[in-house]
């Protein structure tokens, strides 16, 4: 028998300084069995990070949601449709391969990548010549001790303040709180 998604909730309040974007999203997580809290995290602050892109890019007439992620390699982690449906942004998380980071530049307007543990460097390394073309492609890299720090704030109901000024994401809930500055590298 295989094991379900376990559901999270969370409301997020993202307050977005550098781009003028303030909203609240009610979110629903669901963690793939062998998804950990980490990486859960790290799709919200993606998410927080590019949620701006809804007024920006689909004048606020768009939904930014999480998609099936692990569950259909199909689908991105988080993505940005516009009303059409038009995939607009495309957001994976972790260490994708060459093909399927191809493919989704065939199908979105933006692919931004946000890699994060500690193997985050020696991957990069494999794949950046084999990416270089990929016009679309954006990567990021968030901070491995950050990454954990959000790990921490991971519960089945969640609410959550995002703050993005500089470039910088605060993200908060009522114990703790978890500054981090994503690398460019592509």
């Amino acid at each position: 028998m295989a094991l379900k998604s376990t559901i999270f909730k969370a409301q997020l309040s993202v307050a977005d300084i550098d781009h003028a974007y303030y909203a609240d999203h009610a979110l629903t997580l669901a963690r793939h069995p062998s998804e950990n809290d980490e990486r859960m995290m790290v799709r919200l602050a993606a998410l927080a990070l590019s949620a701006h892109e809804l007024q920006s890019t689909c004048g606020g007439d768009g939904t930014l949601a999480f998609g099936a992620g692990l569950s259909n390699p199909d689908e991105p982690d988080v993505w940005l449709r516009d009303y059409t449906q038009r995939a607009r942004l495309w957001i994976e998380v972790g260490q994708p391969e060459e093909k399927p980071l191809v493919r989704a530049c065939s199908k979105a307007d933006v692919v931004q990548v946000f890699c994060f543990n500690h193997a985050a460097e020696i991957w990069w390394r494999g794949l950046e010549n084999k990416v270089a073309r990929l016009d679309k492609l954006q990567v990021w890299r968030i901070p491995t001790a950050a990454s954990q720090e959000m790990a921490l704030m991971a519960e089945r109901s969640m609410q959550l303040q995002a703050t993005v000024q500089e470039g910088s994401l605060m993200l908060s809930d009522a114990r703790r709180m978890v500054e981090l500055t994503c690398e460019r590298w592509k």
